[in-house]
């Protein structure tokens, strides 16, 4: 098996707007593995965010990269030597994966076509008119669940826009998730948690800055809606502190990215670990292309198959004006495969 490597730089049809900042590119590098004659194809991506993910300074040249996969490929496991690398270890284990079209990911009903895995609609930053618009048009498509990023606006905007989406549709017709990428202070946090659950929302992820155990073990412990752990989980690799974190925070949900959460294995390990205490777990993309997407889908499908019922957080593909080519496809709310497509 021989590994390829080349870059990508994807463009957005609009920019992606969190309480971060805004993103209006994504730059990439592609894992293509192939036999000696090139017939059997492995696809994989190495998509670290920047200013978020652990290790997005690790990638500095193709030719590092590459040194990194030697190294991997030399040790005993390469997954436990890229542990420190959650976007490279999703990549490889990825191509592998895909090149061997291994029954680990390849035999489940979604890999088979068979069933689709429902997602969330997930409505990005803007204005709250913008944002009512781009419910709107997901209600539309089919969509019973959607995500609302919050956080960049004002609070009085945000609760206004959630008062009069709910003011239409009930918790029965529209299950509501929202996601504070760390926005709120801790001293205020509760209090907006109150309102939050007063409208009827499911959970919120990651309402608090990370790093912040203490604070966010209270709200856990007193919260009247589920809390979500996201970036709390970005660079804690070893089992024992994910054990300690997940002990002493107690969420009611995790939220997983194998791109920054541990590729596959470290993904596979959270959620077992999460489910040992009674916590429940999702996966969803991190504005990987249709490459990450896929495997990500894949993956879901294994843990929480083989008729996932649960919504993931698996519909970015539509993001980029230049997305790569893969076999899978968006039927209204549901993430299918379908015909293996030429790369």
């Amino acid at each position: 098996m021989n590994i390829n490597l080349s870059l990508r730089t994807l463009h957005f049809k609009r920019p992606a707007r969190t309480s971060r900042g805004a993103y209006s590119e994504r730059r990439i590098i592609l894992l293509t593995a192939t036999d000696e004659e090139g017939q059997r194809i492995g696809l994989g991506e190495c998509a670290p965010l920047p200013d978020l993910s652990s290790d997005r300074d690790a990638y500095p040249t193709l030719s590092s990269v590459a040194e990194l996969i030697r190294q991997a490929l030399d040790a005993e496991d390469y997954t436990e030597f890229l542990r420190p690398y959650p976007a490279l270890l999703f990549a490889l284990e990825s191509a592998i994966h895909d090149y061997r079209q291994s029954p680990t990911l390849y035999d489940t009903p979604f890999a088979r076509s068979e069933v689709g895995i429902p997602f969330n609609g997930l409505i990005w930053m803007s204005s709250p008119d913008e944002m009512l618009a781009q419910i709107k048009q997901k209600l539309l498509q089919g969509f019973h669940c959607i995500k609302l990023k919050i956080g960049a606006n004002s609070w009085d905007d945000e609760i206004g826009l959630i008062r009069k989406v709910r003011s239409r549709y009930s918790r029965e017709s529209l299950e509501l998730r929202v996601d504070a990428n760390g926005a709120f202070a801790p001293d205020t946090a509760m209090k907006r948690l109150e309102t939050l659950a007063s409208l009827d929302v499911h959970s919120i992820e990651q309402p608090i800055a990370q790093y912040q155990w203490h604070e966010m073990a209270e709200l856990c412990r007193n919260t009247p809606l589920p809390i979500a752990l996201d970036e709390e989980l970005i660079g804690v690799t070893g089992r024992l502190e994910k054990e300690t974190l997940l002990d002493t925070v107690r969420p009611q949900y995790i939220v997983l990215k194998p791109t920054l959460h541990g590729g596959m294995t470290g993904t596979m390990e959270w959620a077992s670990l999460a489910d040992r205490r009674g916590i429940g777990s999702w996966i969803t993309s991190a504005l990987e292309s249709n490459v990450g997407l896929r495997n990500a889908a894949l993956l879901a499908a294994r843990i929480y198959g083989p008729d996932i019922r649960f919504p993931q957080g698996l519909g970015t593909g539509q993001l980029f004006t230049d997305n790569i080519e893969m076999d899978i496809e968006l039927r209204g709310a549901r993430l299918w495969r379908s015909e293996v497509a030429d790369i």
